[in-house]
């Protein structure tokens, strides 16, 4: 979300509280602040002046847009922003664009704006996107300068260098070159990319805006020339707010009118799933390569290439030749080539101007899916290098159709290689890359590109080599070798195993605790039988207990049956474990710090030094280490170029003073000390790394560092078994280093030194470093005292991570400065502080008072320890019986327990390759043998009539042996059961975490979000459908549609890049909007050039550009920059990674800030579906997201929705947070808020007044936020008297009001009063009175003559009556001579003295209190338009009144009883009122 870093959401790192917009916390709620702005704004401030209604924002105009997006406004050529306050960011340099004509290969031609600064190969990838020349591949560009020269364009020259382009008249020139075998088949690829549809991705987003735009347009021509607010209101969909006057209408969005929507998450899985709409391609039929391949020796010298077999949409088959110069329509038919042209001569220099000539179809369909494709938002037909692994798939599986150019990418093309035959030199590309000049800002930008390109072509190389040394596709180069230390060569790139060491040393303990209960077992027995022998002379004897019965056995025989039993009850690898924990082999741990390592010394970026490309790839429960290939290093002994360290554990150590001098340059930057150890022969060497790593001198003369297992020291707090590689984090060692380094200026400053605190803190800062090699196997020479003093500043970094880090990182997750949605993003908030996840139970531990935060540690611990027994099953799991496997295991961990196991065998026993291979997965109920047998039986008894014993006996003979055979070909995980795997995750947990998992956490764990992160950890996709998680089996064999590999790697970062980031949100915490946008805007362009717009990191600009937008008051341009943000993470990271929820939630948030509620409302939808997903409903994010959605529905006048978002998130920050939390203080806000826009002061003086407690009790009577919360009081209890004057008045003006109402239906009245006003003055009112009384009282119209006795007689009745209530009704007197009372003032005078007035506990009248709501609102700046207030009005004079007498005496009122009282309040007073509605 806008301002949340994916580790922190902390103000203080990414903006702080923004003094731009304005700072009252209920647009706070609905708004964004600079640091947080998808939630409530945690530091809770009220607006300084209470008396403006928060709401007023909200009403402001819909800013017009004829933008592409919905919503977007354009911005001006000269880039400054159209709209309000933006005017902040008119002073920023803006990038000089100059136009420039293309003229394309065929006559096309276009215009570009070209900057000097732009390279050629920014010209092509631009002429590869733009429609009229994405087909070409194969082509030269010319510049034609004002003064008649043309040059050559190289690829890696900027335009600036080669003509001044500023100076106009300058033209590029598209020019068709000759094509070879590598280009050939690359404009083949790319023809065939352009015409397919299926990887074209579309946002809900972007779906969502479209719709809107549709409706919008559709409504805005019916609505043509209707300008009245009537007709505003009765539209159907929300509109803009144009005045005042009118009001905004109800929004359709239905699926957030309830709550209920949330309780059935697996059922919307669906949901989360995009499926293309099935189209047929109208282009083609099919593009082949021929079977005429390769071309014949003869046609080769003559310049052909390769040949294609085409089908057109019109059912043509035609035979292409590709030549060097183009392609050209041959003449062979049937099975015999005939290379020449056509009859027709057709030809072209693409194959995509080819088909056009041979296919109408083609040329229409083509055009059709060209601009499907550009409808869309440009991101969405970007390429993603490294896509993130799907987990979940459409359901059901869309039907699987020919395509012949996929069957040759999967089958033709080898693994990890582009072109037959053509491998590539990994490590020479990734070293050459390195070399690269870095002296300017380009030539670095140039360089990370190359890096970051050679890196991703490596990783999926890497992936794909690994799948298949995993499937024994490749040979091992050691094939004599056990199996786990088996190595493969191939593409150029290393593979080797990984084993699971912490598995292993968990079977190791397992069995020594199994051994020592088996010894005192038998030493009890041996006690027990040697005092029988005492007592009863029996005759010694060997006693061994085997389940619950004694035997004798001989004593030779024990120590072999004990044995026995102990390699059965481990698989037999009890002798194996040790030596695999302890060799040199690989292990989980060591690849992992191994991989921390290289990038670790990656980011010293030391000239000379180098590390490999390396990538961990996890698969069907292996792992896979891949690394490029040290030049020289497979044709001879590795310890004849070994320069430095050891390769024999520190036997015979290297050392080399070249290789030393770099080492120590990348030790001073990682904070390693440069220490003597002690090798086997007593040799001091000095060293500045690990004793284990290697620095070998290549073939190739580079300096390479291999093994960087222990880069950082050991972690002093764990120094048992298993935990020899258990290391400190690298972000731990910095930030220790860095609060070692201000202590010790803080001493140096109280020494008296005056220099400045900066210059000594650089200078302190490089003397801090640690010794990698104390605590380990390897001794350290060296004084025992500095000895010591290493050992001794380990053990404080140790200390404090656990002292001070722990604390702060719960400290950070209590203030929501830190909010981990799901396991991931708790392992990056883990990483970023410096923890290793090992420390994920004493988190858990810690964090006991945050029931959101101990469920996350709980599933993330339970989904780890699942991982690796799932890992395991799958390692000894038969290829056909891999889906199975999977399901059978999901069904163990999140069915329902069972203590049998004979409804799984049921259901999945027949799943076999024989009884299935025509099925399709089709699972059928087994027949039983006795069944069979008794059949049989019956049919050989009709037969023959005999039965004999010998035939009984033979049959159950068969039928045993049937049954054992059956046995035997049962899948081997029909073994496991759901006990069995719990009992192994508990060992797990606590053996890796030292965590005991409750006796219910079976039930307590979200089971969404366990299978949802352990399908994510070991690469499994899932069908997206609904899935019965209450059953004992809910899994199916064809739910598990793939299994992916899941893949580690060292990618590059842009240093230029990630600190203009870190510049840009420092500016923008000190509300330098101008600044910020500057920094934000040159970082996004530098990683748009060094790794595209499908990035991570480009993702985090966008959304600190709309951060800035939004606070400039660029509304539109801030929705521009989130929907980039959206697109990117939805493809980069996934459609349900919580951070594409939180840029859901901005957009909504933004599109709300335009009054495009509608809108913003799915989109708040689609964020709580993806949040229930990722985190479950119980979230404090989900309870902001409720109180943004909230602020919602209360701008367009939806009260009851409203108030019902705001108790849902209420109970939850109080259950999840605490009473006395923050961001409980933010909800109690927001009722009061909302409180105050029905008109309910007291009930919003009561929730203010708990916001004040809160607030007093957490920052104290002087901060602004707690005094603000005391002025909104005040603010409430005035308006709470003044309402209280208005009920008073109202009762008056209400009963004038209704009484007129009435007499103008009584016309006798009329009369009556007007006859007597027509008299003299000493009779009028007496006569009037008796008039209206008599008339009152349904007698006849009295004649106007003196005074009249039955007249008389009715009043004195009346005021009796009157009396009689307890009313005092004095008689009126005579006005003055010549006043002239109005005739209908004076019948309303004389009404309202004989009107009965209602009990004192009676609640005022609802059209009083409407009134009175409306005109206040109106005087008091509200957002006064009928739609908003008129709903508000009922509810609040209906709170009011039910609240009035008990409102003294309660506290006040909050989530559940306060707002459930209320309605049950108003029902009860419903039937009292007797007035009209």
């Amino acid at each position: 979300m806008a301002g949340k870093s994916n580790k922190s959401k902390s103000k203080a790192k990414n903006g702080g509280t923004s003094k731009v917009a304005p700072a009252d916390l209920a647009a706070g709620a609905v708004g964004l602040s600079s640091g947080k702005p998808e939630t409530v704004d945690t530091e809770v401030k009220p607006s300084q002046n209470p008396e403006v209604s928060p709401k007023t924002k909200a009403a402001a105009p819909v800013v017009e847009s004829s933008s592409d997006e919905a919503g977007v406004a354009k911005k001006s050529e000269d880039g400054e922003i159209q709209d309000g306050e933006s005017a902040v960011l008119e002073g920023e340099d803006e990038l000089r664009l100059y136009p420039m004509t293309v003229k394309g290969p065929s006559g096309e031609q276009m215009e570009l704006q070209v900057n000097p600064g732009d390279s050629v190969l920014d010209l092509r990838q631009f002429l590869l996107d733009a429609p009229e020349t994405c087909f070409y591949t194969c082509y030269d560009l010319i510049l034609n300068t004002a003064d008649g020269m043309r040059y050559h364009l190289a690829e890696y020259l900027e335009i600036g260098e080669v003509a001044d382009v500023a100076a106009g008249g300058c033209t590029l020139e598209m020019v068709n070159a000759l094509y070879d075998d590598r280009s050939v088949r690359s404009h083949v690829r790319r023809t065939r990319e352009l015409i397919s549809t299926e990887n074209l991705h579309s946002s809900l987003s972007t779906a969502l805006a479209t719709e809107y735009e549709e409706k919008q347009a559709a409504s805005g021509q019916r609505e043509e020339g209707e300008t009245s607010s009537s007709a505003v209101e009765s539209k159907a969909k929300t509109v803009a707010v144009k005045d005042a006057g009118q009001g905004s209408v109800k929004p359709e969005a239905p699926e957030l009118e309830g709550l209920g929507f949330m309780d059935d998450t697996t059922g919307l899985l669906a949901n989360l799933v995009f499926t293309p709409p099935e189209s047929e391609n109208s282009c083609i039929e099919s593009i082949a390569f021929s079977s005429f391949n390769p071309v014949p020796g003869y046609r080769r010298l003559q310049g052909d290439l390769l040949y294609l077999d085409i089908v057109t949409a019109e059912g043509q088959n035609c035979c292409i030749t590709a030549h060097t110069q183009g392609f050209y329509l041959n003449s062979s038919k049937g099975n015999v080539l005939d290379p020449r042209h056509a009859k027709v001569n057709v030809e072209s220099a693409t194959l995509v101007g080819l088909l056009r000539q041979i296919s109408e179809k083609f040329t229409e369909g083509f055009a059709e899916v060209l601009e499907r494709k550009a409808a869309g938002h440009p991101f969405q037909n970007v390429p993603v290098l490294l896509p993130p692994n799907p987990w979940l798939g459409a359901y059901p599986p869309p039907a699987h159709k020919r395509d012949i150019a996929r069957a040759e990418d999967s089958l033709m093309v080898p693994y990890g290689t582009e072109v037959i035959g053509m491998q590539r030199d990994w490590n020479e590309e990734l070293q050459s890359c390195r070399e690269f000049p870095r002296e300017n800002l380009q030539d670095r930008i140039m360089r990370d590109r190359a890096l970051y390109k050679v890196n991703c072509d490596f990783v999926d190389a890497a992936t794909k080599g690994a799948k298949a040394v995993i499937g024994r596709c490749i040979p091992p180069i050691n094939p004599t070798d056990p199996d786990r230390f088996h190595m493969y060569v191939h593409n150029n790139i290393f593979f080797s195993f990984a084993v699971d060491g912490d598995f292993a040393s968990m079977q190791q303990l397992r069995e020594q605790e199994l051994q020592q209960q088996a010894d005192g077992a038998i030493k009890e027995v041996e006690d027990e039988n040697a005092k029988k022998v005492e007592t009863n002379d029996v005759s010694p004897a060997e006693v061994v207990v085997v389940g619950s019965e004694v035997s004798e056995v001989p004593k030779a025989e024990t120590d072999s049956t004990t044995a026995v039993e102990g390699e059965d009850s481990n698989d037999g690898n009890v002798t194996a474990t040790p030596p695999v924990v302890e060799s040199e082999q690989a292990t989980y741990a060591s690849s992992n710090n191994d991989l921390k390592g290289t990038k670790a010394y990656n980011s010293t970026d030391i000239a000379g030094l180098y590390t490999l490309a390396m990538a961990i790839v996890d698969y069907r429960g292996h792992r896979v280490v891949a690394q490029s290939i040290i030049p020289g290093i497979l044709q001879g002994d590795k310890t004849d170029s070994l320069l430095y360290g050891s390769v024999d554990n520190g036997k015979k150590i290297s050392w080399n003073e070249k290789f030393h001098s770099k080492v120590l340059e990348a030790g001073k930057l990682l904070h390693i000390k440069e220490h003597e150890v002690v090798d086997g022969s007593g040799n001091k060497v000095k060293l500045c790394a690990p004793v284990e790593c290697k620095g070998i001198v290549g073939s190739d003369d580079r300096h390479y560092m291999l093994d960087l297992m222990r880069t950082t020291p050991r972690d002093a707090n764990y120094t048992g078994l298993g935990s020899r590689l258990s290391v400190l984090r690298p972000e731990l060692i910095a930030a220790f280093c860095q609060v070692e380094a201000l202590e010790r200026v803080k001493k140096r400053k109280a020494d008296g030194e005056e220099a400045d605190e900066k210059i000594l803190l650089q200078e302190e800062l490089p003397k801090i470093v640690l010794n990698p090699n104390v605590f380990t196997d390897f001794k350290v020479a060296g004084e025992p005292e500095e000895v010591a003093a290493d050992e001794e500043l380990v053990r404080k970094t140790a200390k404090y991570l656990v002292d001070t880090v722990l604390p702060k990182l719960v400290q950070d997750l209590s203030s929501l400065e830190v909010s981990p949605m799901d396991g991931h993003t708790l392992t990056e908030a883990l990483h970023a502080h410096g923890i290793n996840v090992r420390y994920l139970g004493q988190v858990a531990k810690l964090s006991k008072h945050l029931p959101h935060v101990w469920d996350l540690c709980v599933v993330e611990m339970v989904v780890r320890a699942a991982k690796h027994v799932l890992k395991g099953v799958l390692r000894e799991t038969l290829d056909q019986d891999v889906g199975g496997a999977i399901a059978h295991f999901f069904n163990c961990l999140v069915g329902e327990e069972t203590d049998s196991i004979s409804e799984t065998e049921a259901t999945t026993e027949t799943v076999s390759p024989v009884k299935n291979a025509e099925g399709a997965g089709e699972v059928k109920a087994p027949e039983s043998n006795g069944k069979v047998s008794k059949k049989k039986k019956k049919q050989e008894k009709n037969a023959s009539a005999v039965s004999s014993d010998s035939d009984k006996a033979e049959a159950d003979k068969t039928k045993t042996e049937k049954g054992e055979k059956a046995v035997e070909n049962r899948p081997s995980y029909l073994c496991i059961t759901s006990k069995l795997v719990w009992i192994d995750i508990r060992e797990c947990v606590k053996f890796k975490y030292q965590f005991e998992l409750p006796e219910d956490a079976r039930t307590r764990i979200c089971k969404l979000s366990t299978f949802r992160d352990l399908c994510q950890k070991v690469g499994v996709m899932l069908a997206a459908r609904d899935y019965a998680l209450t059953s004992n089996t809910p899994f199916q064999i064809t739910d598990i549609l793939d299994l992916q590999a899941v893949v580690k790697h060292s990618a590059p970062v842009c240093a230029d890049a990630r600190d203009l980031l870190e510049s840009g949100k420092v500016r923008l915490a000190q509300g330098k909007l101008n600044e910020a946008y500057e920094l934000f805007s040159e970082a996004f362009t530098i990683l748009q050039q060094v790794c595209g717009p499908m990035h991570r990191e480009v993702a985090n600009c966008c959304r600190y550009l709309a951060m800035v937008l939004y606070h400039a008051g660029d509304m539109a341009g801030a929705i521009m920059q989130q929907h980039k943000e959206l697109i990117i993470n939805e493809r980069c990271l996934g459609p349900d990674h919580p951070d594409t929820a939180h840029s859901y939630g901005n957009m909504a948030l933004f599109y709300h800030g335009l009054n495009q509620t509608e809108l913003a409302l799915r989109h708040m939808a689609r964020t709580l579906l993806l949040l229930n997903v990722s985190c479950g409903s119980d979230h404090p994010d989900v309870a902001a997201t409720f109180i943004n959605i909230a602020m919602m529905y209360q701008d367009i006048g939806r009260m009851h929705v409203a108030l019902r978002y705001l108790q849902e998130a209420l109970k939850r920050n109080e259950r999840l947070l605490g009473p006395d939390h923050i961001q409980t203080a933010v909800c109690y806000h927001a009722l009061a808020i909302a409180f105050n826009c029905m008109g309910a002061y007291k009930l919003s003086f009561q929730h203010e007044r708990s916001t004040y407690n809160i607030l007093l009790k957490q920052l104290g009577e002087d901060d602004s936020r707690t005094r603000d919360s005391a002025n909104w009081i005040k603010t409430f209890q005035l308006r709470e008297i003044q309402a209280h004057a208005h009920k008073q008045r109202g009762r008056q003006t209400q009963s004038t009001a209704k009484e007129a109402e009435q007499l103008k239906a009584r016309s006798d009245l009329v009369q009556a009063f007007q006859a007597a006003a027509g008299t003299g003055p000493g009779g009028r009112g007496a006569i009037s009175k008796a008039a209206a009384a008599a008339a009152l009282l349904g007698d006849a119209l009295p004649r106007p003559r003196g005074m009249d006795e039955r007249a008389a007689r009715a009043a004195a009745e009346a005021r009796k009556k009157a009396a009689a209530r307890g009313l005092n009704i004095r008689p009126q007197s005579a006005p003055a001579a010549g006043q002239g009372m109005p005739p209908l003032g004076d019948l309303l005078s004389l009404l309202n003295s004989n009107k009965v007035a209602p009990p004192a506990k009676t609640a005022p009248a609802a059209s009083s209190s409407k009134a009175a709501t409306a005109v206040k609102g109106v005087n008091e700046g509200k957002k006064a338009t009928a739609a908003a207030v008129k709903p508000s009005a009922e509810p609040a004079a209906e709170a009011n009144g039910s609240a009035e007498g008990k409102v003294e005496k309660v506290a006040p009122l909050g989530l559940g009883g306060g707002l459930g009282g209320l309605g049950i309040e108003s029902k009860k007073r419903k039937p009292r009122s007797k007035n009209p509605a």
